[in-house]
């Protein structure tokens, strides 16, 4: 229990957005027709954060299938450049190996990188506990969320702008925070110009792929003026 209260306390700064994000999902897809259920198996096997809420819009447009997986691919992505710096250490875990590497989010990369554990606590609890402990918020959150959906009464028409109002707050607050743009130039620069080649419809997964590529490529600029150095582009 004392590794179970530690980790507990690890996971309360970022909680409360697992729980009002996660709501919002589940509210925003039952507006969009679709079942509680749909919202709790959603928390329990796409578990991807702010892209199910993306996940919502694409689903409603009549998006194909296959552009949704390789959005939410893409988007995603970074959490496999997050677990191969653990692999090592879940490995020594046995059963948990595969949980452990499922269930990584930016906040639990962020904590585990960062952790200072006390000598008399077990390494491999206290890291199983904050990544399953903020699964089940997850899972939990989306689930009230849709349950609150369908039981309110009043009409939650427009409510979808959240999405919107979101992503716009996300990008401003990377603007403001970092000192790189480059990533947000990057996003904004290859969205803009494949919207007009390819219209409305098909824009997403080249602009994604393209931003995808400029970032591999100039990481090395992003990574000196994320450290305060000046570089010439």
């Amino acid at each position: 229990m004392k590794a179970f209260r530690f980790a507990l306390k690890q996971i309360i700064p970022f909680l409360f957005s697992y729980l009002f994000i996660g709501m919002a999902f589940g509210v925003l897809i039952t507006e969009a027709g679709y079942s509680v259920w749909w919202s709790f198996l959603a928390g329990v096997f796409i578990y991807a954060g702010s892209m199910q809420i993306v996940m919502i819009s694409l689903m409603t447009s009549g998006a194909p299938l296959y552009m949704i997986a390789a959005m939410t691919f893409f988007v995603n992505a970074r959490h496999i450049f997050y677990g191969i710096g653990f692999v090592d250490k879940f490995k020594k875990m046995g059963w948990k190996y595969p949980v452990m590497i499922l269930t990584m989010t930016d906040e639990t990369y962020s904590v585990l990188c960062s952790l200072d554990y006390p000598k008399d606590l077990d390494e491999q609890k206290v890291d199983f506990y904050i990544n399953f402990m903020c699964y089940l918020i997850w899972i939990f959150s989306c689930t009230v969320g849709a349950l609150f959906g369908k039981l309110v009464p009043f009409d939650l028409t427009g409510i979808e702008f959240a999405a919107t109002a979101f992503f716009v707050t996300v990008c401003v607050n990377q603007w403001r925070q970092f000192d790189s743009h480059i990533p947000a130039l990057a996003g904004l620069s290859s969205a803009i110009a494949f919207y007009f080649m390819l219209g409305p419809a098909n824009f997403i997964l080249p602009a994604l792929s393209l931003s995808l590529i400029v970032l591999v490529v100039m990481k090395d600029s992003v990574n000196l003026e994320m450290r305060g150095v000046n570089v010439d582009h």
